[in-house]
C-alpha cells in the first residue's frame, strides 16, 4: 500500500515539475547561442513621434534620476521624443519634482484604481490621442544607458509590434539578497529572453524598459489591471499573434529592495500574481494549443514553470523517492536549473560575485519557501496593489 501511495506521490511531483524541466531546457540551450542582431527585410515602420512614461507612485526619491538619465540619452534621427511622468494618486512631490527635471507631468488620481496597470492605460489613452507612434515605459526607479532610445528606436522602424530591452538590478552590490535578484534577472530577463528570441518567439514583457507602437496598442487595446500587468499584457499580445523582440543592446537597471518588508512585498507580489495569471489564462492557452496555434505552446509551458525555488524543492523531494527513473529525471531537472543559472550569469554579463552569491542559494530558496503563505495570499482575485517599500 506504501508503495503504491509512493507511486502515485512521484507521479504527481513529476508531472507538476516536468512542463517546466521542458521549458528550461528549451529556452536554456537556445538562450546560449551566440546572439544575433539581424533585423528584418523589407519592413519599415514609420517613427516620428515617441513618448518615454515614466509610471510614478509617490517616488519623490527617484523620480528626478530617473528623468535625466532618459534626458541623456543620444536622441535618434527625426524622431520627436517627449518625457511623460504620470504621478498617479501621488501624495508627495513626485510631479513638482519632475516638472522641474524638465518632464512633462499627467497627473492622475483615482484611488478606485490602484496599480501600474491603471496608470499606464490612463496615459497611452491621452498620447495615442496625440499622435505619438510608440511608448516606451521606464520604472521610476530606473535608469537606463545613453544607447537606450537609439537601440530601441532601430527596432521600432524594423518593424517590431514590441521592445523589452534587457532588464537587470541597479544595486546588487547592496545586499546579498539584491545580488541574488540580479542573478536571477540575467536568468529570468536575458537568458530566458535571449532564447525565445533565437526562437522566434516573442520574448515577454518584464515590466521595465518595453515599448509598444501605436498600431499594437490599437489592435489589442492596455487593459490590464492585475498585480502583474505585463505578464497579463504580453499573454493578450501572443493570442493576437503580435510579438515583441527583445533589444539586447539596450538596458535598463531598476532600483530593488535590499531586504525586509520591502523585498518580501514585491516577491509576493511578482508570484502571487503570477500564480493568479497562470490559474486564470492557462485553459484558454491549452485550449488555443489543442486547436493548432502553436504560438501558445511556450507561453503555456512558461505558465507551467513554477519560481526556481519551488521548482528546485518539487524535484528534490522527487530525487529521494525510491524509484530509479524518477530519481535519474530529478537529478537532471536539478542539474539543468544549475545549468540555467549559470548560463544566465554568463550571458547577462556577470562576474566572480554572482556566481560567489549562489552559495547562498539555499538560504534564498528557504526564505522564498517561508513567503509562501504571503504569496498564496497575492494570488488572490481579490488581492491588492502594493507599493514596494525602498
Amino acid at each position: 500500500m506504501i508503495h503504491w501511495q509512493l507511486l502515485i506521490a512521484t507521479s504527481i511531483l513529476i508531472l507538476l515539475t516536468l512542463p517546466g524541466t521542458i521549458e528550461l531546457a528549451m529556452i536554456t540551450f537556445a538562450g546560449i547561442l551566440p546572439s544575433r542582431d539581424r533585423l528584418p527585410k523589407g519592413t519599415v515602420t514609420n517613427i516620428a513621434k515617441l513618448a518615454i512614461v515614466i509610471p510614478a507612485h509617490n517616488e519623490a526619491a527617484e523620480i528626478v534620476r530617473c528623468v535625466h538619465s532618459v534626458a541623456r540619452c543620444t536622441p535618434p534621427d527625426l524622431l520627436e521624443t517627449e518625457i511623460v511622468v504620470v504621478a498617479d494618486n501621488c501624495t508627495d512631490a513626485t510631479a513638482n519634482l519632475a516638472r522641474v527635471a524638465g518632464a512633462r507631468v499627467l497627473v492622475r488620481t483615482d484611488t478606485a484604481g490602484l496599480g501600474k496597470g491603471f496608470a499606464l492605460k490612463f496615459a497611452f489613452g491621452i498620447l495615442l490621442n496625440e499622435g505619438f507612434d510608440a511608448v516606451l515605459v521606464i520604472d521610476a526607479d530606473s535608469v537606463v544607458d545613453s544607447n537606450f532610445l537609439l537601440e530601441v528606436v532601430r527596432r521600432f522602424r524594423a518593424g517590431a509590434d514590441g521592445v523589452q530591452a534587457r532588464y537587470l538590478v541597479l544595486n546588487p552590490e547592496a545586499s546579498l539578497r539584491t545580488r541574488l535578484m540580479n542573478v536571477a534577472f540575467m536568468a529570468f530577463n536575458v537568458l530566458r529572453a535571449r532564447g525565445r528570441e533565437r526562437m522566434g518567439l516573442s520574448v515577454g514583457i518584464f515590466g521595465n524598459g518595453f515599448g509598444l507602437t501605436k498600431s499594437t496598442l490599437e489592435a489589442v487595446p492596455y487593459d490590464s489591471h492585475s498585480i502583474v500587468e505585463d505578464l497579463d499584457y504580453h499573454l493578450q499580445l501572443v493570442q493576437a499573434g503580435r510579438k515583441v523582440v527583445f533589444v539586447e543592446g539596450a538596458h535598463v537597471r531598476g532600483e530593488m529592495p535590499a531586504g525586509g518588508r520591502g523585498a518580501s512585498t514585491q516577491r509576493a507580489r511578482w508570484e502571487g500574481g503570477r500564480l493568479r495569471t497562470a490559474v486564470q489564462n492557462l485553459p484558454g492557452l491549452l485550449a488555443g494549443v489543442v486547436a493548432g496555434k502553436l504560438r501558445l505552446l511556450e507561453p503555456s509551458l512558461e505558465m507551467l514553470l513554477m519560481p526556481l525555488a519551488f521548482h528546485v524543492t518539487l524535484l528534490g523531494i522527487t530525487a529521494l523517492m525510491p524509484f530509479g527513473i524518477a530519481r535519474i529525471y530529478a537529478l537532471f531537472g536539478l542539474a539543468l536549473v544549475a545549468v540555467h543559472v549559470m548560463a544566465g550569469i554568463l550571458v547577462g554579463g556577470g562576474d566572480w560575485r554572482d556566481f560567489g552569491a549562489l552559495l547562498w542559494a539555499p538560504f534564498y530558496v528557504a526564505w522564498k519557501l517561508l513567503a509562501l503563505p504571503k504569496t498564496l495570499q497575492s494570488a488572490r482575485n481579490v488581492a491588492p496593489w502594493i507599493r514596494t517599500d525602498r
